[in-house]
């Protein structure tokens, strides 16, 4: 919950680490429902208090760079693609999406769908290092480090098309 909440702290190290603590099921429903507890309260919160509190936390400069997703059409679907998208912003857009038209039911949905995938691969990562299968691990590791740079790559394309367009 925390994680989400202070956005800075990334995601994948908090879900290693469920993994290798609690094995792999556990550590997945635990870091799960922490990320629904804490995408729910900031969505709820930033509809509560406005983009006042977005500004507490994040720059002008990355509230902009989100902003086609306020007036897009295809907000959920892009939502969807950038949380499901290894090395985005997850819980940035944790608060950006109260700024927009989604619901929260929709939100979490997002939410729910979208990060397991990266979550899986994680928490089996963890689990196969804390029962010392090194090689399991390590393979999961890679895979996860070759997607995430993939993704990255893909999150700055999608956003600078995005930009692009609303221009």
């Amino acid at each position: 919950i925390l994680q989400v909440i202070v956005a800075f702290i990334p995601g994948e190290p908090v879900e290693l680490a469920a993994g290798y603590a609690f094995g792999f099921l556990e550590g997945s429903i635990l870091t799960l429902t922490g990320f629904l507890i804490g995408s729910w309260l900031v969505f709820v919160l930033v509809r509560r208090f406005g983009i006042k509190l977005v500004e507490v936390f994040f720059p002008s400069e990355k509230i902009t760079e989100f902003s086609f997703l306020k007036n897009s059409q295809k907000t959920k679907t892009i939502a969807f693609l950038l949380m499901l998208i290894p090395g985005t912003p997850k819980d940035f857009l944790s608060y950006f999406a109260g700024l927009t038209k989604l619901t929260v039911r929709q939100w979490l949905m997002i939410v729910a769908i979208a990060r397991t995938p990266s979550l899986i691969t994680s928490t089996i990562t963890g689990a196969a290092a804390g029962e010392e299968n090194y090689i399991l691990s390590g393979i999961m590791l890679s895979v996860t480090i070759v997607i995430t740079i993939a993704g990255i790559w893909y999150y700055r394309r999608l956003c600078k098309q995005e930009r692009e367009e609303s221009i």
